[in-house]
């Protein structure tokens, strides 16, 4: 597939808004055909482009949420309404729901930023939503109020207690399903912490999707970079939204991920 196929759509941010000290989120007004777990690869002009989970669809916009981690995110920290960007996608797979009556989500991090935006289709199915958060502090924290005000039940957690409940936010998930509503988990987060909502999930043999993310250079399932041990699937075209039943063959889940030179990374 060419970059001829996939087109770099330039337009002007919208909005910008800083979530907290480490994490923006930029709008666009554009019509974006996307489903929750999707991606965009962003691209800011002279710097790079990045697959970004999208974290806000309505159908007339969309948004991604970015966290400060290097080179390209410093220069879209930057970046401000009015100000060119572009994009190509949406790409991936996304998360899938049915007749599930109760969801559990389960974030950390940035990763509540695809997740919120499932939260919103969910929520707009009439579905029960509970939406665990967690963080190393409360500062770090972003769109708990949108969660709040869209109707899902919020959890929280924090490293250090400063909000919520002190711990991890897998802390929250067992006791949640004890009652037995919960028909579906979604995770997304540190790869650590999703490896563990996939045991808690085994542990009571409820169906679980999570969101893997692996070194993407061009979305489109070309350049193998994203490809995962031993399977071979791309993480870009058969992921990053995969069944727990999938993760649980990938012999790197958990435990190490692969650089852009493809040296093995400890996780």
């Amino acid at each position: 597939m060419s970059e001829k196929n996939n087109p770099i759509i330039t337009m002007k941010i919208s909005r910008a808004v800083q979530e907290n000290p480490s994490v923006k989120t930029i709008y666009f007004n554009c019509q974006l055909k996307a489903k929750p777990g999707q991606f965009v690869m962003l691209w800011v002009p002279g710097v790079g482009e990045k697959p970004m989970s999208i974290s806000y669809c309505d159908g007339e916009s969309f948004g991604v949420s970015v966290a400060a981690v290097g080179g390209f995110s410093a220069a879209v920290m930057r970046l401000k309404a009015g100000d060119l960007a572009g994009f190509r996608g949406p790409f991936g797979t996304s998360f899938s729901f049915r007749k599930e009556k109760t969801l559990a989500l389960v974030s950390g991090g940035c990763g509540c930023a695809p997740l919120a935006f499932l939260a919103d289709e969910a929520l707009k199915a009439k579905k029960k939503v509970l939406f665990m958060q967690g963080a190393r502090t409360k500062g770090l924290l972003f769109f708990t109020e949108r969660m709040k005000n869209a109707g899902a039940e919020v959890l929280i957690s924090t490293d250090d207690g400063s909000a919520g409940s002190k711990g991890f936010v897998t802390d929250l998930l067992g006791p949640a399903l004890q009652d037995g509503k919960v028909g579906k988990i979604f995770a997304c987060g540190p790869e650590i912490m999703m490896k563990k909502v996939v045991d808690i999930s085994d542990e009571f043999k409820i169906p679980c999707e999570i969101s893997l993310e692996r070194y993407m250079k061009c979305g489109i399932g070309v350049c193998g970079q994203c490809v995962v041990d031993p399977l071979g699937i791309r993480m870009c075209t058969e992921g990053p939204v995969i069944k727990k039943e999938t993760a649980k063959k990938i012999t790197e889940f958990g435990k190490y991920r692969r650089d852009a030179s493809g040296r093995r990374v400890p996780i």
